[in-house]
C-alpha cells in the first residue's frame, strides 16, 4: 500500500523561510523529508532552528540571492553538497512589484521576471540534470491564478507565471518518460506578505475578490500543503505536467 510518506527524501524549498514555502517545508519535514530551506531572507537560520525544534532533527538552510542568475550553478553545487541527493525541488520563492503597465519600471520587470521564471529555470535545469541521472525525482513548482488570466498591476508577476505554467509542462514532457515528474501548484487569493496591505490599500478590490471565492474566505499557506506532500510521492506517479489550482473554488466561479 502506497503512503504519505518522504521517508528518507531529500526536499529542498526555495523561498523557505516565510509564508506559503515555509508552510509547505514543515509538511515535507512531517512527513518525513529531510529539509533543506533556501531564501535570501535575514530570517533564515532562525526559520530553519524553528523547524528543527519541531520537527525534532536537523533541518538544512542555505542563503542565497536568486536574483544574482550568474552565481546560481555554484549556488546550486553548495547546496548539493550540503543537501547530498536532492529528491525533491520545490521552487517557490517569487516577488511582486504592483504598478501600471505603461509606468511600470524595466528594472523592476527585470527583477521579478529573474526571481519568478529564470532562477526556477536554472534551478530546475540544475537539479533536473541531477535527476535524470537518477531516473528519478519530483519538481514541485509556484504557478499563480495569474497563469490563467492576466489581472491588473502585475505585468511581470503575471507575465511570470503564465510563463511558469507553460514551463512546468514543457519539462515534463521531455523529462517525465525519464523518471522526473514535473507540476504546478497554482494558489489562489492566499493570506501572505505579498497581498496583506491588499484589504487595507483597496478594501472595494479585496471584498470582490473574497465575495467571488466560493470557500468565501482567502487561503492560508497550510491549504497548499497537502497537496505539495502529495505531488511528492508515489501516489501521484501518473501526475506530471498538471497545474492545479488551490483556489477554494475562484476559477469555477
Amino acid at each position: 500500500m502506497l503512503e504519505m510518506d518522504l521517508t528518507g527524501k531529500t526536499a529542498v524549498v526555495t523561498g523557505g523561510a516565510n509564508g506559503l514555502c515555509n508552510a509547505v517545508a514543515r509538511a515535507y519535514g512531517q512527513a518525513g523529508a529531510t529539509v533543506c530551506l533556501v531564501d535570501i531572507a535575514g530570517n533564515i537560520e532562525e526559520a530553519a532552528k524553528a523547524l528543527e525544534n519541531e520537527l525534532g532533527r536537523p533541518v538544512l538552510y542555505h542563503r542565497c540571492d536568486l536574483s544574482r542568475l550568474d552565481q546560481l550553478e555554484e549556488e546550486y553545487r553548495k547546496l548539493a553538497e550540503k543537501c547530498g541527493q536532492i529528491d525533491i525541488l520545490f521552487n517557490g520563492a517569487g516577488v511582486q512589484y504592483r504598478e501600471k503597465a505603461e509606468n511600470f519600471p524595466y528594472d523592476r520587470w527585470k527583477f521579478v521576471l529573474d526571481i519568478n521564471l529564470n532562477a526556477l529555470f536554472l534551478l530546475s535545469q540544475l537539479a533536473g540534470k541531477d535527476m535524470l541521472e537518477r531516473n528519478s525525482g519530483c519538481i514541485v513548482n509556484v504557478a499563480s491564478m495569474t497563469s490563467f488570466f492576466g489581472s491588473e498591476m502585475v505585468p511581470a508577476y503575471s507575465a511570470s507565471k503564465g510563463a511558469v505554467a507553460q514551463l512546468t509542462k514543457a519539462l515534463s514532457n521531455e523529462w517525465s518518460s525519464r523518471g522526473v515528474r514535473v507540476n504546478a501548484i497554482a494558489p489562489g487569493y492566499m493570506e501572505t506578505k505579498l497581498t496583506a496591505n491588499m484589504k487595507e490599500v483597496n478594501p472595494a478590490q479585496y471584498q470582490e475578490i473574497t465575495n467571488r471565492i466560493p470557500e468565501k474566505r482567502w487561503g492560508k499557506p497550510e491549504d497548499i500543503c497537502g497537496l505539495a506532500v502529495f505531488l511528492a510521492t508515489p501516489w501521484a506517479q501518473y501526475i506530471t505536467g498538471a497545474v492545479i489550482p488551490v483556489d477554494g473554488g475562484y476559477l469555477g466561479k
